[in-house]
C-alpha cells in the first residue's frame, strides 16, 4: 500500500496555533510566524502543508508552509491573525527537510526559504489532483488486497530476484552501507557493456549499491553533476530496479514531470531517486543511501542563495538521516580528501587495481607530415592512426567553436573589439573575426599596439580541430560533441570524436586511443582548483577508454601528469590540500566573503572578528561597492556565520532618508554574504 510519508499528520484542533515558514527572499522574515488555525481548517492545516497568510496591511497575502502545530503562541498573549487557507492538503514540507534547510542556512548565513524554494518545486494543479486520486484508489486496492491475503503464510511468498553482488570492492564497503557510514569510493576507470548499452562501470558499480540498499527497504538519493551522467545511471538502474521504484528529479524535465517525480518521492514506498545536485533535497522515505558522484565538478555548486555545495548539503543530511553516504569519482577532490584525512570519511579502492595505459609527450613534438597537418604531436598522431583501424578515437580539447582566441600575428597580442574591448574569436571556418561579447564584426581590424592587420589562431575549438583532423585523416568520419552539439554515445566503429571536456561521449566497447589536447591552455586558466579540475578532466576522459588502450595526455609535465600516468588521483589530492594549508586556503580553512557598502561591510566585519579569530582580506572595489574576504577555522565559522547573518538582517531593516528634495522610497543597499564560494581566490 502506498500511503504518503509521515501520513500522520498532526491534526489541530480550534484555536491551536500554526506556526508558519514565510516565503519570501527578504532575510528579516527568515523566522517562524504564529496564526491561529479556524475551526474550518483545523483538519487541513498539518504540518507540511502550502498555506496563504495575512502579513502586514492593505489585505496581501503570503505564501508558506506550516512548520509545525502548538497549543498556544510562544511568548505572546494577544489575538493573531488566522490562517486565510490552505493551498494544498499534501504535505509537501517534511520535517526532515524543514531540519536540513534550517541546519544548512545556518551554516551558510542564509534562510531557509531560499532552501526550500530549490527542494519543493512549483505546485500543478493538475498533476497534484491527478496524484491524489491515484493515492486514494491505490489505498483502497491495498486494503482490499490485505483483507484477503490476512491468513497468508507469508513464507510462501516468492522470494525477489537475486540482485548482483558488489563483487569489485572489499567487504569493507558493504560493511560501510550496513554501518550506515561514510565513505570515498574510487571508481573503477572503464566502461561496460550492460546489456544493449554501454555505460561507464562507475554508473554499474553505483546501481549495484543502490540495488543493496533498496533491498532491505531503503530508500537512496544519487546527485550527478548533468544528464550525461544521469543517463548513464538511469541505464545501469533499469536493469536491477522495479521502473516503479526508480524516480528521476531533473533540471530538464517540464514543471509538470518534475512536481509529479517529488510527489512520488513523498510516498512510503521505497526508491531510488536520480537527479542532478537538489536531488540530495528529495524527500525519501527511510533513506539509506545518499551517493554524490563526481562531486568537485562544478554543476554541484549552487548558484543561488544560500549557494550551498551538493557535496556539503549531503554532509549535513547524512547526518540528520543517518544514512550512508557514498562520494565516488574516479578523482577525489580536496574537499574529500580532507575529510578522509581527519577520519570523518574512510576511503575504499577496487580489489583489483586498474590502470589506463597514459602516455606523456610535449607539444612540440611535431615532426610527421600528418602530424603537422593536424597540429598534434607525432606520438598522438601515431597512436590515432593505429587506433583507427579498430576503433573510435576520443580527442579532448578545452574549447568549444571554431577559433575562440585570436591575436595580432606579429606582437601576439590578444585581439580586442573596437566596439566594446571584447575579445575577438572567428565563430565558424571562412568567416570574420567577431567580438565574441557584441558580436560586432571586425572587418577593418589592427592592432592599436604595432598596427598590424593580420590576425592568427591563438586557441583552437572543436570546429577547427575537427577541420585540422580531416585532413590531416582523409575519410574517416569526424563527429563533434561540445555544448552547441550534444552527442551522449557512439558507436565502435572507427571516427574521430572531437569533445570538450565533460560532453564526452560513451563509446561502444571503449575508445580505441583518447587523445588529451590542449593540456596547458587548460592549466593557465586562473582558479585556485584548475590543477584539481584539470586532473579531473583528463581522468573522466581517460576512464571511457578501452582496455589496454592508449591515453596521450600532450603539453603537460610533472607532478600532475605524474598522477594522471600513474593513476594516483588520492596522493595529488593529499598534496593539494597540503599546499592550501599553508597558505590557509579552502578547504583547509572557510571563507566567507562580504559584499556590500563600505560601511556596512565594515560593520559586519568588526562584528565577526570581534567575536573569533579571523584573516580580513581586504576591503576591495567591485560594481557592488566593496568585498571583503574572510578566512576562518572550521570550528570558528558557525559563529561567525550567526554574526554575518544578523549583520545582513540588520542592514535589510535599516530605512535612510531620501536625498533632500526628493520624497521617493530608496531601498537599503544589500549586504551580500557567500561562504566557500567556488571562485573567491581565482
Amino acid at each position: 500500500m502506498t500511503t504518503p510519508a509521515e501520513s500522520t499528520p498532526v491534526k489541530a484542533a480550534p484555536g491551536s496555533v500554526a506556526r508558519v515558514a514565510i516565503d519570501s527572499p527578504l532575510p528579516q522574515l527568515d523566522h517562524l510566524f504564529d496564526y491561529s488555525i479556524p475551526p474550518e481548517l483545523a483538519e487541513t492545516a498539518v504540518p507540511g502543508v502550502r498555506v496563504m497568510v495575512p502579513f502586514r496591511s492593505a489585505g496581501r497575502l503570503n505564501r508558506g508552509y506550516i512548520v509545525d502545530v502548538a497549543a498556544k503562541a510562544e511568548g505572546f498573549d494577544g489575538t493573531l491573525s488566522a490562517l486565510d487557507s490552505v493551498v494544498s492538503p499534501v504535505p509537501v514540507l517534511t520535517q526532515e527537510l524543514w531540519s536540513l534547510a534550517r541546519r544548512l542556512a545556518d551554516r551558510a548565513a542564509g534562510s531557509a526559504t531560499d532552501i526550500l524554494r530549490l527542494a519543493i518545486p512549483p505546485r500543478q494543479v493538475r498533476v497534484e489532483k491527478a496524484w491524489l486520486a491515484e493515492q486514494a484508489a491505490t489505498t483502497q486496492n491495498g486494503a482490499e488486497s490485505s483483507s484477503k491475503t490476512d491468513a497468508t503464510d507469508l513464507t510462501s511468498q516468492p522470494n525477489p530476484t537475486p540482485l548482483p553482488g558488489i563483487t569489485d570492492y572489499p567487504e569493507s564497503l558493504a560493511e560501510a552501507l550496513d554501518a550506515r557510514g561514510r565513505v570515498a569510493l574510487a571508481a573503477i576507470p572503464t566502461v561496460t557493456d550492460i546489456g544493449g548499452a554501454w555505460v561507464g562501470r562507475w554508473a554499474v558499480t553505483v546501481a549495484e549499491l543502490s540495488a543493496r540498499v533498496l533491498a532491505g527497504g531503503a530508500s537512496v538519493i544519487v546527485a550527478l553533476p548533468d544528464y550525461r551522467d544521469q543517463d548513464q545511471l538511469y541505464a545501469a538502474l533499469e536493469r536491477v530496479i522495479p521502473p516503479e521504484q526508480l524516480t528521476r528529479v531533473d533540471a530538464r524535465q517540464s514543471n509538470a514531470e518534475r512536481y509529479r517525480s517529488f510527489l512520488d518521492c513523498l510516498t512510503a514506498e521505497p526508491r531510488v531517486i536520480v537527479g542532478n545536485r537538489s536531488a540530495v533535497y528529495a524527500p525519501a522515505a527511510n533513506l539509506g543511501l545518499l551517493v554524490v558522484w563526481d562531486d568537485g565538478d562544478p554543476l554541484h555548486s549552487e548558484p543561488l542563495s544560500p549557494y550551498v555545495h551538493a557535496r556539503d548539503a549531503a554532509l549535513v543530511r547524512q547526518e540528520e538521516s543517518g544514512a550512508a553516504l557514498v562520494f565516488a569519482g574516479h578523482t577525489r577532490s580536496a574537499d574529500v580528501q580532507r575529510l578522509v584525512e581527519i577520519g570523518w570519511v574512510t576511503a575504499v579502492a577496487p580489489t583489483r587495481v586498474y590502470t589506463p595505459r597514459v602516455m606523456l609527450t610535449a607539444n612540440s613534438d611535431t615532426t610527421e607530415a600528418g602530424a603537422v597537418a593536424a597540429r598534434i604531436p607525432s606520438m598522438a598522431w601515431r597512436q590515432a592512426r593505429e587506433a583507427l583501424a579498430t576503433g573510435p578515437v576520443l580527442v579532448q580539447v578545452s574549447r568549444p567553436g571554431y577559433a575562440p582566441v585570436i591575436a595580432c600575428a606579429r606582437c601576439s597580442q590578444a585581439a580586442r573589439c573596437t566596439a566594446c574591448s571584447g575579445p575577438l574569436g572567428i565563430p565558424r571556418a571562412g568567416a570574420l573575426p567577431a567580438c565574441t561579447l557584441c558580436g560586432a564584426i571586425a572587418s577593418n581590424w589592427a592592432c592599436d599596439h604595432c598596427e598590424a592587420t593580420k590576425l592568427r589562431l591563438v586557441t583552437r575549438g572543436t570546429g577547427r580541430t575537427a577541420e585540422e583532423l580531416g585532413r590531416a585523416f582523409p575519410g574517416v568520419r569526424v563527429v563533434v560533441s561540445d555544448g552547441e552539439r550534444q552527442v551522449v554515445g557512439v558507436s565502435g566503429s572507427p571516427a574521430l570524436v572531437v569533445a570538450t571536456r565533460g560532453a564526452e561521449p560513451v563509446a561502444d566497447g571503449g575508445y580505441a586511443a583518447v587523445l588529451l589536447l590542449d593540456g596547458d591552455r587548460m592549466l593557465a586558466a586562473e582558479s585556485l582548483r584548475i590543477a584539481e579540475d584539470c586532473l579531473r578532466w583528463w581522468s573522466n576522459a581517460a576512464a571511457l577508454s578501452a582496455p589496454g588502450a592508449p591515453v596521450v595526455l600532450t603539453g603537460v609535465s610533472g607532478t600532475l601528469a605524474t598522477a594522471l600516468a600513474t593513476w594516483n588521483q588520492p596522493a595529488f589530492a593529499s598534496a593539494e590540500l597540503a599546499d592550501r594549508r599553508v597558505l590557509r586556503f579552502p578547504p583547509a580553512v572557510r571563507v566567507a566573503s562580504v559584499t556590500g557598502e563600505d560601511a556596512a561591510v565594515r560593520d559586519a566585519v568588526e562584528a565577526v572578528t570581534a567575536l573569533v579569530p579571523a584573516d580580513v582580506l581586504g576591503p576591495v572595489p567591485t560594481e557592488d561597492g566593496v568585498r571583503t574576504i574572510l578566512r576562518l577555522d572550521f570550528g570558528k565559522a558557525p559563529a561567525a556565520a550567526r554574526e554575518l547573518r544578523a549583520a545582513v538582517v540588520k542592514n535589510a531593516t535599516k530605512r535612510r532618508k531620501p536625498p533632500a528634495g526628493k520624497a521617493v522610497y530608496r531601498q537599503a543597499p544589500t549586504l551580500k554574504v557567500r561562504f566557500d564560494d567556488p571562485e573567491i581566490l581565482s
